[in-house]
């Protein structure tokens, strides 16, 4: 023990010689026939028996003992003599030392007797054993989950309110966990403290580990073991946590709601992800525009706008795309695939953002108005648009030839003046055109259909421009 000790002053060591003394009369774990219940035991019958003469001058408590009273002190003035030879974590008393060496000899005294898994401490071992009785007496009353102690109950809690108590004092960032500040502390220091050295290494990849529990868990991956299996179908997994989420895709439950909207989710991280869609938050930035992205995979698609990286090259027209998914979504224009269909009418569409915009111009709601004119849209993006009717604003510039555009689908389909690209080819000839309005156009030479009437009187036309040739016919009537 006294290789653990940082004497200061004579008076010390004579308060942690009564104390070590004190210590050495209490039987261990392994001398007693009760381990650690008898320890409580004999605590607590020496506070009731024994007169209470020690009091503490910074609170009301009291104690039997001077000695017990010093370790109290300790609290108060943010002493820890005893220190760990091996990372350097200080403790104001003894038993916190010796249970934090186990975090280096991997040693775990308390085991429970249902699953051998084992503990430092005996009241970890006691909580874990509700985890088997599957006793959760503390009941959330918003969404039903048990929790086995109360302080797990309190932490759940905050899923729901929001709450995020634990501040960071070198920004403004606040969490709902401690844990969380303290990974998030890392990023101001640069460099990790003694305290979160991390003993223990993996030998396969060279991952560190902080705890023993989680080091075992990892292993499991490099050695394909999944000790979870799931009763209704034959997927098994390496952490109990993973089987629990997926159980929830056979039985349905979403426990995790949104206060805001009626969404319900079925994982925590599908809630947080979705909450950034009322918030605005855009927590994933770019280094090299900083631009904001609600979502780590929108943030790495919009990296390769920067590096011009283009792996997918679509085999009909040689179009190059950064995701594998805007080449299969690039392919429909040649295959005319239209998976996204409207209910309410018969029209598909290509894209399913195309099919929900759509879908508003049936509910007839149109809350983005334009200050300047009299005009109401059903998108907020439409209303960005039309705004540009008035300011003037072509934000898009032609590389090739400087002209300007109000429109990213007017810049797109304006390069394909440049490259030659034609990629809406006709089914009944060899023609193709760089426009899809083009190749509909065209199509009415080969069916007959004049898809242009006029109001005016009972004429069709095929084109469009035709038909506005024919109206000047009746102006000029209205004129004589």
């Amino acid at each position: 023990i006294h290789n653990f000790i940082l004497i200061n002053s004579d008076e010390k060591q004579l308060d942690l010689k009564q104390e070590t003394d004190t210590l050495r009369k209490i039987p261990t774990y392994e001398e007693s026939e009760y381990g650690e219940k008898y320890l409580n035991n004999q605590l607590h019958l020496n506070a009731t028996v024994r007169e209470k003469l020690f009091s503490c001058k910074e609170c009301d408590t009291s104690f039997s003992h001077k000695s017990s009273l010093t370790i109290h002190t300790r609290n108060h003035a943010g002493v820890k003599p005893y220190c760990c030879p091996d990372c350097d974590a200080c403790f104001s008393q003894i038993f916190h030392l010796k249970t934090h060496m186990m975090t280096h000899t991997g040693e775990k005294p308390f085991y429970c007797q249902e699953c051998n898994k084992g503990f430092r401490v005996a009241s970890t071992l006691k909580t874990h054993m509700s985890t088997h009785k599957k006793e959760k007496p503390f009941v959330c009353r918003e969404c039903d989950t048990g929790c086995i102690t109360k302080s797990g109950l309190k932490a759940h809690m905050r899923i729901h309110t929001g709450e995020k108590p634990f501040s960071c004092e070198e920004c403004n960032k606040s969490f709902a966990a401690s844990y969380s500040l303290k990974a998030h502390m890392i990023t101001h220091s640069g460099k990790k403290t003694e305290s979160d050295k991390k003993p223990y290494d993996c030998k396969e990849c060279g991952k560190s580990f902080s705890w023993w529990s989680g080091f075992s868990i990892h292993m499991r991956f490099h050695a394909g073991e999944k000790p979870f299996p799931c009763q209704e179908c034959e997927k098994s997994f390496s952490i109990l946590s993973d089987l629990k989420r997926h159980k929830r895709t056979h039985t349905g439950e979403k426990p995790f709601s949104c206060k805001d909207c009626n969404k319900s989710f079925s994982q925590i991280f599908g809630l947080k992800r979705h909450m950034r869609t009322h918030t605005g938050e855009k927590p994933f930035l770019c280094k090299d525009c900083d631009k904001g992205f609600s979502e780590i995979f929108s943030l790495k698609r919009h990296m390769k706008t920067h590096t011009g990286e283009k792996p997918f090259t679509c085999k009909v027209c040689n179009t190059s795309c950064s995701q594998l998914s805007d080449l299969k979504t690039h392919m429909r224009i040649h295959t005319g695939e239209k998976p996204f269909s409207c209910k309410e009418c018969d029209r598909s569409f290509y894209l399913k953002s195309v099919l929900t915009r759509h879908m508003k111009t049936h509910s007839g709601q149109k809350p983005f108005s334009c200050r300047e004119c009299d005009k109401s849209f059903s998108l907020v993006s439409y209303l960005k648009r039309h705004m540009r009717t008035h300011t003037g604003e072509k934000p898009y510039t032609c590389k090739e030839c400087d002209t300007r555009f109000s429109q990213i689908s007017s810049l797109t389909r304006h390069m394909r003046t440049h490259i030659g690209e034609k990629p809406f080819s006709c089914e009944e000839c060899d023609k193709s055109y760089s426009r899809l309005f083009d190749v509909k156009t065209h199509m009415t030479t080969h069916t007959g259909e004049k898809l242009h009437s006029c109001k005016e009187c009972d004429r069709s036309f095929s084109h469009l421009s035709s038909l506005k040739r024919h109206m000047r016919t009746h102006k000029r009537e209205d004129f004589l």
